[in-house]
């Protein structure tokens, strides 16, 4: 239990000093180059970006108009 209280304390300090306009939060950035176009919606209206990063999911706001909590990429799929 310790550790899971570090950990959201640590994900609370990261996202507090940085800005989550333009950049992906939660899993790798790896894992979460999903195109606009194949984004598949993980959350809801209003979603904050650690309730997404709960879900086990992505979050990006920079794009408009496509889900901003979206599924990973699979480890086993590959982009191109």
């Amino acid at each position: 239990m310790e550790a899971r209280v570090l950990w959201l304390l640590a994900l609370v300090l990261a996202l507090g000093s940085s800005s989550l306009a333009d950049e992906y939060v939660g899993l790798s950035e790896n894992l979460c180059a999903v195109p606009a176009k194949n984004r598949v919606d993980c959350g809801y209206p209003q979603i904050s970006p650690e309730q997404c990063v709960n879900r086990g999911c992505c979050f990006d706001s920079s794009i408009p108009e496509v889900p901003w909590c979206f599924k990973p990429l699979q480890e086993t799929e590959c982009t191109f």
